[in-house]
């Protein structure tokens, strides 16, 4: 694989991970303030190759084999001379940057990364003194001001300061506003591991979506329940600050009650998860489609050590909620003990980003070791900004002497709390894909854990889009049997990750293996539902493709071809709760 999870299958990756990747309209004007040309951390357009300039000395040497071209090294030797390394350094990542940049871009016609564009660029930007975002914010007066003052002076932009301060709230910390940059340019970096497709043509997810809007509205009005919507389905959900939901194991009695509509309430129950940052009337949809069920916004690193930012919406019972004990590492030298020995005073993370489908390059951590091997102690601040940026988008740990790594799959199994080696067995791009995509263990157990007083005799168990069977792990740990579970899910790999476990834990009740979710239909769940007498929790997280920050091009909401699959998900549902109904 070489480091890189794209490299296999490029046209079948159908699913997309998340954040968090999660961006709401989070559009950046540069993919990072302070990336290396060609420094794509999984798949790009290469490094640009020229001849070096007029000087041929070690310092041109050093430079051009940290993946700067010759022609910008050149550049910058010229403008400070050979023996000023740390100001050549500056200027070539501020080069980068500006190269990155929607000015620079219009400069390409075809190919970004090709060598033969850097001489306009250059040009262009030479005789620039500074960023001109620095002239909005001269004499900042209020909170706001002061704060993106703080982050241009960085060397973020206005619009990427602005947009953060927004969706963070004002009382956010820098650090937290700086993090959710990191976050976004993560997401346009990550890009590159999708191909451009044509854009599928929507009509048959509208036409599918407004009939069963009618059908539910039709329902509601008949049931009596049209004054409990909202009435605004043009507003995006508010995300809470902090994203705790309704409680978590260190603050368990944020809310303990709620009164849900008639039509949400079990038998049976459910559970629906999907990214939380999705774009503008998602939630307020899905809410609208499950029962008018308020979401709970949960962001996982108040259960682990890295961030996974999720919306649930469920009828389930709010009180009496419990963790899975042992409790999981919380921060990352506690997940990784021997990080310590190597972690930097000056990289300051306490907890990892959302963990993604796709790891960095060895071409990124050979260049971050170039960029700090030459400095006995701290390098300067502006390399310590370049080398803290990829750390975050790419989820870098320290494991040597100036050397950063990718997370192992198996690290990434216990951060997100699946047992040891659940994945081994497939390919590596296979198992940072599924893990990628699944739930978090310890979050979805701690939301599901009510159900261990009222099913101690087991439970039945319908997993829509199961993954690698996060649902059903996190019922397993909490010691809830397993009677019948019916899982549908399309990828075979997957399938065979989730057979394997039930076999492995020596599971006793009978397990029912789907592929399509779109030809499950009622006379299916009717007989199932016969065998073994209905189901009590039907679980299920739809993709997240065309809601997810990362995907640019097809970031559709739920019109788009992969995640209109929800619907899928509440019609399933409906027919559960109908043919349940009718046999009560």
């Amino acid at each position: 694989m070489d480091g890189n999870t794209s490299g296999e299958d490029g046209n079948d990756i159908d699913w997309n991970t998340e954040d968090e990747l999660e961006i709401d309209n989070f559009t950046l004007s540069s993919s990072s303030s302070l990336t290396v040309p060609g420094g794509e951390a999984v798949v790009g357009c290469g490094e640009s190759s020229s001849s070096p300039g007029p000087s041929n000395s070690k310092v041109v040497d050093h430079f051009i084999g940290m993946g700067f071209s010759g022609k910008m090294v050149a550049k910058a030797i010229q403008e400070h001379g050979e023996e000023n390394t740390d100001s050549i350094l500056e200027t070539l990542l501020t080069y980068s940057a500006l190269e990155s940049s929607p000015q620079a871009q219009q400069q390409v016609d075809c190919n970004p990364c090709s060598s033969d564009n850097e001489g306009s660029f250059l040009d262009d930007f030479s005789d620039m003194d500074s960023f001109s975002d620095n002239e909005e914010i001269i004499n900042p007066t209020s909170e706001k001001e002061k704060k993106m003052s703080s982050l241009v002076n960085m060397g973020y932009t206005v619009e990427e300061a602005s947009i953060a301060i927004e969706r963070c709230g004002l009382d956010s910390t820098v650090v937290e506003l700086t993090d959710f940059i990191f976050a976004a340019q993560m997401a346009r970096a990550e890009d590159v591991n999708f191909p451009l497709e044509e854009k599928p043509r929507p009509n048959h997810a509208y036409k599918k979506r407004k009939l069963l809007e009618y059908e539910m509205l039709k329902k509601k009005r008949q049931m009596r329940l049209g004054n409990q919507t909202t009435g605004e389905d043009d507003e995006t959900v508010h995300l809470p600050n902090p994203m705790v939901g309704f409680g978590i194991p260190s603050e368990p009695c944020l809310k303990t009650q709620r009164n849900l509509p008639e039509a949400a309430r079990g038998p049976p129950y459910f559970y629906y998860e999907n990214v939380a940052l999705a774009p503008k009337g998602v939630w307020t949809t899905i809410s609208r489609f499950l029962y008018d069920v308020q979401p709970e916004f949960v962001d996982s690193k108040y259960f682990c050590a890295a961030a996974r930012k999720r919306g649930y919406v469920h009828n389930l019972p709010l009180d009496n909620r419990f963790p899975l004990i042992p409790l999981p590492p919380n921060t990352i030298h506690e997940a990784f003990p021997l990080t310590r020995k190597w972690w930097p005073s000056w990289d300051t993370r306490t907890k990892l980003n959302c963990l993604q489908t796709c790891i960095a390059s060895a071409k990124l951590t050979e260049r971050i070791r170039k960029a700090i091997e030459d400095y006995d102690g701290e390098p300067p601040l502006g390399v310590q900004k370049y080398v803290l940026d990829e750390c975050r988008k790419w989820n870098l740990v320290w494991v040597g002497r100036n050397k950063v790594a990718p997370l192992e799959p198996d690290e990434v199994e216990m951060l997100l709390g699946f047992p040891k080696n659940h994945t081994r067995g497939i390919s590596r791009t296979d198992r940072y894909k599924s893990l990628g995509n699944s739930f978090q263990v310890d979050t979805v157990a701690y939301h599901l854990s009510v159900l261990r007083e009222m099913f101690p005799n087991g439970i039945n168990l319908l997993s829509l889009f199961s993954g690698i069977g996060g649902a059903e792990i996190a019922l397993h740990r909490l010691g809830i049997p397993l009677k019948n579970v019916v899982s549908v899910e399309k990828s075979a790999v997957n399938r065979s990750v989730v057979r394997s476990w039930w076999e492995q834990t020596n599971q006793r009740g009978n397990l029912y293996d789907l592929d399509d979710v779109q030809q499950l239909n009622g006379d299916s769940l009717e007989h199932y539902m016969n065998l073994f007498g209905g189901f009590d929790l039907v679980v299920g997280g739809s993709p997240c493709n065309n809601l997810a920050g990362s995907n640019r091009h097809h970031r559709d909401g739920l019109e788009g071809k992969e995640s209109s699959l929800f619907y899928d998900y509440f019609r399933i549902l409906d027919l559960v709760k109908c043919i349940m109904s009718k046999n009560n």
